[in-house]
């Protein structure tokens, strides 16, 4: 893919073709901005409005988001189909490489086995999640993935960035399927 440059409003951005839906913001973040992990619960807002579990993820690299994305397993009948291996997959694509050395991962929720195996396999830099998941999760909880000897890569992680927010959102979503 091709990136194509196109200031924001009020923004320091440019945005990034995701060769399907158009364009998804490629920001740098400044002075008031927000973070990161922001932009990925909004992804996960968005997966809910769509009825989808609500988890968001952005990839990130020089500073600059260049792939962000919600879950999509029902919209796409996918089981595979989540906000981490979608972001994953539009990374690689945008880049050009299926390795992501440099970019850093920000997703709402802790990632389970098959996400946590595509981040290794990806080589990304640095995992950042929100809200710990302990029936699925698989970095911090069960298999504890990445301290696996089948592991070959290991991200930094820092777990619990906005895990309020996104622990609330999937509260909230869950609760209304009850």
């Amino acid at each position: 893919m091709q990136l194509v440059c196109d200031a924001g409003e009020g923004l320091n951005s440019s945005y990034v073709s995701t060769g399907q839906a158009g364009y998804i913001p490629c920001i740098t973040l400044g002075v008031g901005m927000p973070g990161f992990m922001d932009i990925a619960i909004e992804e996960a807002r968005s997966a809910a409005a769509r009825g989808e579990v609500p988890v968001g993820a952005v990839i990130v690299r020089d500073g600059a988001v260049v792939a962000a994305a919600g879950n999509r397993t029902l919209e796409l009948k996918d089981p595979t189909a989540h906000a981490e291996m979608l972001a994953i997959r539009a990374a690689a694509a945008t880049l050009g490489t299926e390795r992501l050395i440099g970019c850093d991962l920000y997703v709402s929720l802790e990632p389970c086995a098959m996400c946590a195996g595509a981040i290794s396999f990806a080589r990304l830099r640095r995992l950042y999640y929100g809200a710990a998941d302990e029936k699925g999760g698989a970095v911090e909880h069960n298999i504890r993935f990445f301290a696996s000897s089948g592991c070959h890569h290991a991200p930094d992680v820092y777990s619990g960035i906005g895990e309020s927010e996104a622990g609330r959102l999937l509260k909230e979503f869950f609760a209304g399927r009850r």
